[in-house]
């Protein structure tokens, strides 16, 4: 990769303008999402998703979200459904990813898909995103704008810790809302829970009228963040832990003495919010880091979920 000076945009009309010509030009763009910061790029630019990959260190058969500003758009590109209108009706835009059939004719680039015959697409409730979207006026992809496996960005300064020289251009607009990675349902086939996110499972499956499936240990990978061991800090990760060890740091959780703590008062989605911001500060301590038990229910289980990816065994 040739490195490149890396342009700090804001939100402004002028910036996302500038924003949009450079996703245009098959550049990479990060710009922020109500869940995470996203790398994106056009996802019908077979060699602009590639540039994806290849800035992110990111294994070729994990497949990438498309970003599309309403739900009108994402009918262009996926076999539409009742569970995917109902669960679009409720939820969209916001943090909720559907897999679907790709329609014929898609133009969406192989690489988006990992070669998979579904795509992972949502629409975004971001404002400045939306903005970009419209002005771009076409499929983003846009996994997290950070290296592969490391610590998702919830600010600018996080993509720029990470991905500085590597892309041409983030759009700040301060710090994430919901801080975790939308919720992911499979409805290409029986509905499946994904992977959980930024919308509560229980909230899904009220509005369908039915439990979502679970994939089985060793399934095939179907979907982004599926991958054993992802959002790692460099340090390990232990979890559950009463007490920190001597050499450890200690991520909290409700009241208690630690050296972060996701949320004192034991509020989920504050924690949810604080969670990547959080690991990325202790991180760059240097040290391991023992986190507190988060109650695993809610967004609690999309928490445990990153928690426990962050702290799987790595190669």
């Amino acid at each position: 990769m040739i490195p490149t000076e890396t342009q700090h945009l804001t939100a402004g009309a002028a910036d996302l303008a500038r924003a949009a010509a450079l996703l245009g030009e098959g550049r990479l763009v990060a710009f922020p999402t109500e869940t995470v910061y996203g790398l994106g790029a056009d996802a019908r630019n077979g060699r602009a998703v590639a540039a994806i990959y290849e800035a992110k260190g990111r294994p070729s058969f994990n497949p990438l979200i498309v970003h599309v500003a309403d739900a009108e758009t994402a009918r262009g590109y996926v076999g539409w459904n009742d569970a995917a209108q109902r669960l679009a009706e409720a939820f969209w835009p916001g943090p909720l990813t559907l897999v679907l059939p790709l329609k014929p004719g898609h133009g969406i680039s192989g690489l988006v898909t990992a070669g998979l015959d579904t795509l992972a697409i949502r629409v975004p409730a971001h404002p400045t995103a939306r903005a970009l979207l419209r002005a771009f006026g076409g499929p983003v992809a846009a996994p997290s704008a950070n290296p592969s496996g490391r610590i998702s960005p919830t600010t600018a300064a996080h993509v720029l810790a990470g991905l500085s020289g590597r892309i041409a251009a983030v759009v700040d607009d301060g710090p994430c809302p919901v801080g975790l990675e939308s919720t992911i349902v499979g409805l290409a086939g029986t509905p499946a829970l994904l992977r959980p996110g930024g919308t509560a499972t229980e909230d899904i499956e009220a509005v369908l009228g039915q439990r979502l499936s679970r994939p089985e240990a060793g399934d095939a990978i179907s979907a982004p963040g599926q991958l054993l061991s992802h959002y790692a800090p460099a340090e390990r990760v232990r979890l559950n832990a009463k007490a920190p060890r001597d050499d450890e740091l200690f991520l909290g959780f409700g009241a208690m003495v630690c050296d972060l703590n996701l949320s004192p008062t034991g509020d989920l989605a504050e924690a949810a919010a604080n969670l990547f911001g959080h690991l990325h500060a202790l991180d760059a301590q240097g040290k391991p880091i023992a986190v507190a038990p988060i109650p695993d229910h809610g967004l609690g289980a999309a928490i445990n979920d990153r928690l426990r990816r962050a702290a799987a065994p790595r190669d």
